[in-house]
């Protein structure tokens, strides 16, 4: 049991609000990405790839909250749209480590750039130059609580 004090009514009103709104975009800005015939799990995996050189599926698999069976059937559905490749790994031959591809990483890039002409349009769109000021202030509020 946690020896804070229960949370205002403000605090708690507040963090259903921020992840109510969290997931709506989050789902809103994958929409606006070209993912045709890939699924949103698939999606996920492709961008977490990005930021990687080589992992496994066991890896992907802990990082996405996800079975390793489910993940292994992810990544080969990816193998096979060939955008990424299993090679195995020099340090332990029974381990496959998973990379992007070239198209994969142009898949990733695309979609980036794709959310990003979406949500800078709706921002220009249907935003105030004073309403996108206080988004910002709001986004340095929020990175202070993720901050460690």
């Amino acid at each position: 049991m946690s020896e804070n004090p229960d949370p205002s009514a403000s605090a708690v009103e507040v963090s259903r609000e921020i992840r109510a709104v969290v997931s709506r975009l989050r789902r809103r800005l994958l929409s606006a990405s070209r993912t045709d015939e890939m699924t949103l799990g698939q999606a996920t995996v492709l961008a977490r790839l990005s930021d990687k050189k080589a992992v496994t599926a066991s890896e992907l698999a802990a990082s996405e909250g996800v079975r390793h069976q489910s993940m292994t059937a992810t990544v080969a559905a990816l193998a096979a749209l060939g955008l990424v490749e299993r090679t195995p790994d020099p340090d332990d031959g029974r381990r496959l480590l998973i990379t992007l591809t070239p198209q994969g990483r142009r898949r990733v890039e695309e979609g980036r750039q794709a959310r990003t002409e979406w949500l800078a349009g709706r921002l220009r769109d249907m935003c105030t130059e004073e309403e996108r000021q206080t988004v910002l202030a709001a986004m340095t509020v929020l990175r202070r609580l993720i901050d460690d």
